[in-house]
Formats: C-alpha cells, structure tokens, sequence
C-alpha cells in the first residue's frame, strides 16, 4: 500500500462525514477536508509530494464546485488557461508520432513510487481509444481514433490539438483531462509527439 494511503482513506472518509462532498458552499467542511488532507501525508516523501497538495487557483474553484463552477467562473477558467499556453519557439507543433505513441502507452510519473529523474508518460489510452491495435483503452474520454482524419490536417488543427493537449481547461473548464503542459507534466518535445500521434497522416490514429 503507498506509503500515507491509509491515513488517506481515513480522511476521505472524515471529510465525507464532515458533508465537504455534498457541494460548494460549505466553507467550514472544505477547509476541515484540506486541513485533514495535509494531516494524511505527514509521513510522506519527498517534500514534494506534500507540495501537490497545494491546489492553484483553478483546481481549488474546480474542487470547491465539484468541477461545475458558475458560468462566469468558468469563463474566466478557460479565458487564463488560453492565456497560460506556451506554444514551441520554432514553430514547430508536430513532432515524432512514434514516440507519441509511446507516450500515450505509459503511465509512469508523478507517483511516489516513480524515479523523478525519469519522464513521465502521458497514459492517454486510460480514458481514450486512439487505434485499432490497441484493444484495452478507457472511455472517460472520447474516441481519438482517426482524429486527424475526420477533423483535417490543417494548421488550425494541430494548434488546436497541442493546445489541449497543453492544458485542457482552455476548452472546457474543470477538465478531467491533465493540464500536462501547464503542470510540467509533459515537456514541449513530449507534447509535440503527441500532437503528431493525433495529427500526422501516417499515425496508426488516423487510419
């Protein structure tokens, strides 16, 4: 069991009781669940992973509205995601489709179990279908599967893909999907692998 996980589940479970899970608005029951959920990980290490337990802005919202937060809120969410996208200094948005592949297969990273010195990978087909080959793949998200070739392989595109894939929230407030370039979760080169696995004509995805 990971190390600080039971102490974890016993607060989940303080904070359920506590009634932080029934909605926003509660203000004493959400900061109880935060103050219990620092207290869970005394034992953990690094120090670093103590630090992910501090919410930014937009993860504190999302939690506080259970991922729907007012209209104007969400505005303003996707508004500063759009504005925090970083796009490559050479222009470049496509890069190696086969090393993207290879990125959306692997699922190590950020766990306290992971060599920190290792990349991370982006498990894309825990929540999507991208090829044919694939059989085992999750349906949180929808279908990838010949995403180029349905919506076009044009420069909109692409920009469109690697933005989302940078931070997901630009589209869609308080996203299931990673933030993984805005989190430092997935380098630019990563990124830009991905977005070829999506967009190149030649990926397996779009076949």
């Amino acid at each position: 069991m990971m190390r600080g996980t039971r102490p974890f589940i016993a607060g989940l479970l303080a904070l359920i009781a506590a009634g932080a899970l029934a909605g926003g608005g509660n203000d004493a029951a959400v900061k109880s669940a935060e103050e219990i959920m620092r207290k869970s990980f005394v034992d953990a290490t690094p120090e670093e992973w103590k630090a992910r337990l501090a919410q930014d802005q937009t993860q504190a919202a999302c939690s506080y509205y259970r991922n729907e937060p007012p209209p104007d809120m969400a505005v303003r969410i996707v508004s500063e995601a759009q504005a925090s996208i970083r796009y490559p200094a050479d222009g470049k948005l496509l890069g190696d489709w086969k090393s993207g592949e290879k990125i959306a297969q692997t699922g190590v990273g950020l766990q306290y179990s992971d060599n920190p010195k290792q990349p991370a990978g982006g498990n894309c087909y825990a929540c999507h279908e991208l090829t044919k080959q694939e059989v085992s793949f999750g349906t949180i998200g929808p279908s990838l599967y010949r995403f180029g070739k349905t919506r076009g392989f044009t420069p909109e595109m692409e920009k469109y893909a690697y933005s989302k894939v940078y931070d997901a929230d630009a589209f869609s407030a308080c996203s299931n999907m990673p933030r993984f370039g805005y989190k430092h979760i997935l380098t630019e080169q990563q990124i830009k692998d991905v977005t070829a696995l999506l967009m190149d004509p030649a990926s397996p995805v779009n076949q």
